[in-house]
């Protein structure tokens, strides 16, 4: 169940109206009172004697008598809707969930003689409408503070109780959602979401790729966006507002939008705290051989899990913000066939990125000079580099909901969940073209390297072994292993250290995730040639006796 509470108002009887109507799309359906406050209100759906404004002037009465002591905005507007997939609720289930509701937010608390006075209007099966005026008897306001979130807590709790959808809570760190207004503007200009939501995807797009906030600026001036900055008088930035060109009011003046509108993270302060400079760190730098924002990336991505699980919070959120943004500006440079669906893995995590917890950025901003250096990098010519990078984002993505769960952030958790689906989309689709050109040279191996590899997955992962050997995948892996042994390391060991990450009881090929796990380890470790090359230095390992087996390895991050 989900509360919507309006900001108020002043006109009670246009608030009937509206309810007791046909709707803004004749969506409404024998409009009734299902509870009042005193179970005696003139209900105009019913009853033919009973009209709009008799039902108004007793909801007003004690406004009229406070006189100027009454709230200029004396209308509390509350919205209650079930989840499409919830049974359809009795006008008594509903009447009862209407009292527990203006119990828990203060409007009416139960046993009250002087609470406000009130009325829940059902005109549809799926949700209903309570409206108060904020005027007790005594003629003093309710104690109202904070219902919304009370609100959200005792539907936390109805839900249970009624075996209803358990709609995941949030923590107040959500961007906000459209109104229906602009839903429907958005409907008729021809466009799938509102200006706010493409102004907010444009808007962290720019965040992942700029290096300043000179260049944020520029960049989202770039795309076509108009961008107002506003000063102090001392001169300096204190915030500034975005629009689209396309976006006007009745004036066709541009409706404008500032940073923390659009998401609580995109406020001025916030985002020059993340853009704030800092130096690399000899730490930052690889020790053995030069590596690729891609590689930095995905090295960054796989530390992840164990920041989350071993880190202070501060610390923790801050590598969750440097995630979302490694999202943010993968669909940039990614290849056609996999931008929707990074798009919407972007986009879903969101709101998995924020939580009530500060970051402390500071600690994640060498994964951060990665990200942005990768939309200035060559885009890699195949799937190898980008299947490898998406695994170790999904583990992640996984870790991030894992992170979230244990501190009980349900929108977050929800949110991380719908996010690892794309990806896991996208991983399939990127998977295919270089884990085909591997398999083939696993097919190639002589009968007794093959057998030594079955050997080392039974003993490495004696519980997995059957359903990898048994996998189409498997010579693929097998390949992998050997290139592994020619690098001059423990093939066995590598299996057990990429076999610790979750997600492996969730994959559909085992073979699949754990040959980008070891090129991912393997390279990681810098010991020896990179798996594309090992062959070509003479040096006669495993795969030397594979018959007719050229010297170049399969590759490891493209088929070149």
């Amino acid at each position: 169940m989900i509360a919507k509470i309006g900001k108020g108002g002043a006109n009670t009887h246009g608030v009937l109206r509206y309810l007791y109507g046909a709707g803004r799309a004749n969506e409404h359906t024998d409009p009734h009172l299902v509870a009042s406050w005193d179970g005696f209100a003139p209900d105009p759906g019913r009853d033919e004697a009973a009209t709009l404004t008799q039902l108004a002037t007793v909801l007003d009465l004690r406004v009229k008598q406070a006189g100027d002591r009454a709230p200029d905005k004396h209308v509390w507007h509350c919205s209650v809707r079930a989840a499409p997939e919830d049974r359809t609720l009795s006008d008594d289930d509903w009447a009862v969930i209407a009292r527990r509701v203006l119990n828990a937010t203060g409007i009416a608390p139960a046993g009250d003689p002087d609470a406000c006075r009130w009325v829940a209007v059902r005109h549809a099966d799926d949700h209903i409408h309570i409206v108060a005026t904020k005027v007790r008897g005594d003629l003093t306001p309710p104690r109202n503070w904070n219902d919304y979130t009370r609100a959200e807590k005792e539907l936390g709790a109805i839900e249970k109780e009624y075996g209803l959808r358990q709609v995941p809570r949030g923590d107040r760190t959500a961007a906000r959602r459209p109104t229906r207004a602009e839903q429907e503007k958005a409907r008729r200009t021809g466009h799938a979401t509102t200006p706010a939501e493409r102004l907010r995807t444009t808007v962290r797009t720019a965040v992942a790729a700029a290096t300043d906030t000179d260049e944020f600026f520029t960049i989202l001036r770039g795309t076509g966006v108009l961008v107002n900055l506003l000063h102090f008088p001392s001169g300096d930035i204190r915030g500034y507002k975005v629009a689209l060109p396309d976006d006007t009011n009745a004036k066709g003046e541009p409706i404008w939008f500032s940073g923390s509108t659009l998401a609580p993270d995109l406020s001025y302060p916030k985002l020059s705290e993340r853009l704030a400079p800092t130096r690399s760190t000899t730490a930052d730098q690889p020790s053995r051989r030069r590596r690729t924002a891609w590689h930095q990336v995905t090295d960054a991505a796989t530390r992840i899990p164990e920041i989350l699980a071993q880190a202070d919070d501060a610390t923790a959120q801050a590598h969750i913000t440097v995630l979302a943004e490694t999202l943010d500006a993968l669909p940039l440079i990614a290849p056609a066939d996999y931008k929707h669906q990074l798009a919407q893995a972007a986009s879903t995590f969101e709101r998995a990125s924020r939580s009530r917890i500060r970051a402390h950025h500071q600690q994640a901003q060498a994964t951060r000079r990665a990200v942005k250096a990768i939309v200035r990098e060559a885009a890699p010519k195949d799937g190898a580099l980008l299947a490898i990078l998406l695994d170790a984002l999904l583990l992640a993505v996984v870790a991030t909901q894992h992170w979230h769960h244990t501190r009980h952030h349900n929108q977050q958790v929800e949110a991380a969940r719908q996010t690892a689906e794309h990806l896991r989309n996208a991983y399939l689709a990127a998977n295919v073209q270089p884990l085909a050109v591997i398999h083939e040279c696993g097919l190639r191996l002589a009968v007794s390297v093959v057998q030594r590899q079955c050997a080392i997955v039974r003993h490495a992962l004696p519980d997995l072994a059957d359903q990898i050997l048994a996998e189409p995948a498997w010579p693929a892996l097998a390949a992998t292993l050997t290139d592994a042994e020619i690098a001059g390391l423990d093939p066995a060991a590598l299996l057990v250290r990429a076999s610790r990450h979750r997600e492996l009881d969730t994959v559909t090929s085992i073979s699949d995730v754990l040959t980008w796990r070891l090129h991912r380890l393997v390279d990681a470790t810098g010991e020896g040639p990179a798996l594309p090359d090992s062959g070509r230095d003479g040096h006669r390992g495993p795969s030397a006796a594979v018959p007719g087996r050229s010297r170049q390895q399969p590759p490891r991050r493209g088929g070149r």
